[in-house]
């Protein structure tokens, strides 16, 4: 059987994704309840489980009334942060299989964005890696770091740069287009990213998702996967006005520029 995984619009620029097998669905970061209860409706789909990567409201705001129409439903969240209605507490290493699902997905911690921020990396379908990183990773950029430092950030991110390459990355934000005018500031000469400026407004010229990317596309054009690039570390030296001797440093400018384009 294969298993879908389609995304959910919400608020402005959300993606919420669901997994569905059979008549069973699985919802990553429902942070709005209408949408989702749409498309279980339509579709006359069972939700079991509930899976969060970080506490923020547009995460977790659609919670509570999921529970009300599903009460059976699992929730499944970070240790270190107070999930709403939480009944699952994961930690780095910890397997998430929801009852009745033939696929499980390990916990990676990945501190930046929150203290407590957890991805869910695994395979849905057989032979396909996925990655569901909330706000740690976006297509070519990376979340804002409101509660870590950009060390934890950029330790964070390697992990997934580590990650097979071949690896869906299902981030929950369509960030695309302005971060790849940014990328393109730090690396004009890129022809992958230059390339890929093109597709991605095409894509969302016909009103698609530009995500999943994957591993591989981000290491060619996601300037946070790259800082060991000597492109990328040039940019950053002459933005920074100094010389940068580690890739965490080269990352903290890469932020912080991108925090003020």
């Amino acid at each position: 059987m294969t298993i879908k995984i389609l995304p959910i619009n919400a608020f402005n620029d959300n993606y919420i994704w669901i997994i569905v097998q059979g008549n069973d669905a699985v919802v990553i970061d429902p942070g709005q309840a209408g949408p989702v209860l749409a498309v279980l409706q339509e579709k006359n789909l069972d939700l079991r489980a509930i899976l969060v990567t970080h506490h923020h409201a547009d995460h977790v705001g659609g919670i509570a009334a999921l529970l009300e129409y599903a009460p059976a439903t699992v929730v499944y969240g970070p240790a270190h942060e107070a999930i709403p209605f939480r009944d699952v507490a994961l930690r780095e290493g910890d397997v998430v299989k929801p009852d009745g699902f033939s696929w499980a997905l390990s916990v990676l911690e990945v501190p930046g964005h929150t203290l407590g921020h957890i991805a869910y990396f695994g395979q849905i379908n057989q032979g396909q890696p996925v990655l569901f990183c909330g706000d740690t990773l976006f297509a070519t950029g990376c979340g804002r770091i409101f509660e870590g430092n950009s060390t934890q950030m950029h330790q964070s991110i390697d992990k997934f740069r580590k990650l097979p390459q071949n690896t869906l990355v299902f981030c929950a934000h369509e960030y695309t287009l302005g971060n790849i005018k940014w990328a393109l500031e730090v690396e004009k000469g890129n022809p992958d990213l230059q390339q890929w400026s093109q597709e991605a407004q095409a894509i969302r010229n016909q009103g698609k998702p530009t995500v999943p990317t994957t591993v591989a596309h981000e290491c060619k054009t996601n300037p946070f996967m790259r800082v060991a690039q000597e492109s990328v570390i040039k940019a950053a030296q002459i933005r920074a006005g100094r010389s940068l001797n580690a890739p965490d440093e080269v990352f903290a400018v890469l932020r912080d520029w991108k925090n003020n384009f």
